[in-house]
């Protein structure tokens, strides 16, 4: 009977829409490897997502079976323990591409930035309702400035794995739930539009003066590529040249599956992780990046719904968490793939290949349906 009641008042459009994103990540992670097997198997990385898929669907289902009150009374265990596994990243991490930002788990490599997404949205949901029940408001800056130290902890050691991407959407996720727990947009604006402005001063003085400023070379080169478009594009401009190269050959319809020349001929870098919008665009077009993009839609619209129905204000800010995690995720990846955002290597949720990404996404659909089920009364 429980049971019953559980899957009647799940948001299927919002599970059914992060199953149409799984499966057409398979489809186009298939589409941008099969050219270049692993150990003779040119379906490696889409069997291996498919597995991760699994993992995914069967986290989401862990996630939305727990009462989020629950995990709510939890938060400042999970931030707390969040927080621990970051700085073990930094002090015993395994280094890539100039990175250090996993842990062996067995014979698993695990991203431990990606789930501390998850937790900033539940512990700082804990966090932000804590405080609306001891009665503060969010009308001036110092009211605010609490939870920019407690955003601020984990966005800096995530930031100096290094991974500026990841860091950023932190920035994303206090904006919007800011904005549920009823912060004043002024000062919140005024005082995040005073450190972008300081960050532009000081990349400024970097490039004007050679003063020194928290960020590796490379990034710096991937702004200034931004910036200044085809002044490096051999270089740090090279990806989004090719991305857009694909992404306008591709036209209204596409090239077909499997058929994009900039993808299948290996002119386009990082195509099955960071720039699998572009194999989107190139191989079914315009119509298909817009089904795509619908999908992404339709489950940020379900998770406004699910915040805006939800029965307290911590399930209001965990929903608010999820849906600005996702938005930012999207915006970014999609912009830089279109040259109209920096490079910045954040994953498109659900789409590009990556274990950790798509559990921890997996994770955060969960607790929106989580939030939207318990809107009514369960008995278990």
């Amino acid at each position: 009977m429980s049971l019953r009641r559980l899957l009647r008042h799940v948001d299927w459009l919002a599970a059914g829409a992060c199953l149409a994103l799984i499966c057409a990540g398979l489809m186009f992670i298939m589409s941008a490897t099969h050219a270049q097997p692993v150990g003779g198997d040119s379906l490696y990385y889409a069997k291996r997502q498919a597995l991760w898929a699994v993992v995914g669907i069967a986290t989401l289902i862990a996630t939305a079976s727990v009462d989020y009150s629950l995990i709510l009374r939890l938060g400042p265990w999970v931030y707390w323990a969040n927080v621990a596994v970051l700085v073990l990243v930094l002090v015993a991490g395994e280094s890539a591409y100039g990175a250090q930002r996993w842990l062996q788990v067995g014979p698993v490599r695990i991203q431990p930035s990606e789930f501390a997404k998850i937790a900033l949205i539940v512990s700082f949901a804990s966090f932000l309702q804590a405080r609306s029940e001891d009665g503060p408001s969010l009308r001036r800056v110092r009211d605010l400035f609490p939870g920019f130290i407690f955003v601020g902890i984990p966005m800096v050691l995530v930031f100096q794995q290094p991974d500026l991407g990841t860091s950023l959407v932190f920035v994303g996720i206090l904006i919007g739930m800011f904005f549920a727990a009823g912060a004043d947009p002024r000062p919140l604006f005024g005082a995040i539009g005073g450190v972008i402005a300081a960050a532009g001063l000081a990349l400024f003085a970097h490039y004007r003066y050679g003063l020194p400023i928290p960020l590796r070379d490379y990034q710096v080169r991937r702004i200034m590529a931004f910036i200044q478009p085809g002044n490096d594009l051999r270089y740090a401009g090279y990806h989004t040249h090719q991305s857009q190269i694909a992404i306008g050959s591709g036209r209204l319809l596409g090239k077909g599956f499997m058929a994009g020349s900039q993808n299948q001929l290996n002119f386009l870098p990082q195509r099955h992780t960071d720039f699998i919008f572009s194999v989107i665009g190139e191989e079914v077009g315009f119509l298909g990046a817009v089904v795509i993009l619908g999908l992404f839609l339709l489950l940020m619209w379900r998770g406004v719904i699910i915040a805006a129905n939800a029965k307290d204000i911590g399930g209001t800010l965990i929903a608010a968490g999820v849906v600005s995690m996702l938005a930012f995720h999207v915006l970014v990846n999609v912009g830089m793939a279109c040259g109209i955002m920096p490079v910045t290597g954040l994953p498109l949720p659900f789409i590009s290949s990556g274990g950790s990404s798509l559990m921890a996404n997996c994770a955060a659909v969960g607790l929106l349906i989580n939030v939207g089920v318990r809107r009514f009364k369960i008995y278990f």
